[in-house]
């Protein structure tokens, strides 16, 4: 199975059981929250993610290799952990960096600023 096929199986069943081999020991990871590397922190991250959001869902609108990057485009939603249970949506897009068929790159960019998801956390504004 080829990477953008592995990536688009991994979106459908985000966060659970995501294939982590396809990702080099060292991978960057950074979007507007988080900036490190370490493949063993992107697992942390995911972890973090499904243990503390809920009804976590990633959806892929589109996805494409151009040589040696992977674009996709996707929106992720959730329910934050505060009392009143907001349904928080980001979209965006992410940029894989691939070296000998491993993702070292994966560099996820959104659509609005992050202030703009900050804020969907009090709609009784």
């Amino acid at each position: 199975m080829n990477l953008v096929k592995i990536i688009e199986e991994d979106y459908k069943r985000f966060p659970e059981n995501q294939t982590y081999s396809i990702y080099a020991e060292d991978v960057r990871f950074k979007d507007p929250v988080y900036d490190f590397q370490g493949l063993k922190k992107y697992q942390e991250m995911i972890a973090f993610l499904k243990k503390w959001f809920q009804n976590l869902h990633l959806e892929l609108h589109e996805i494409e290799q151009d040589g040696g990057q992977i674009n996709s485009r996707w929106t992720m939603s959730w329910n934050s952990p505060l009392p009143w249970k907001p349904f928080i949506s980001v979209s965006g897009r992410s940029e894989l960096k691939l070296k000998d068929d491993l993702v070292v790159g994966h560099y996820d960019y959104w659509d609005k600023p992050f202030w703009h998801m900050i804020k969907q956390h009090f709609p009784f504004q």
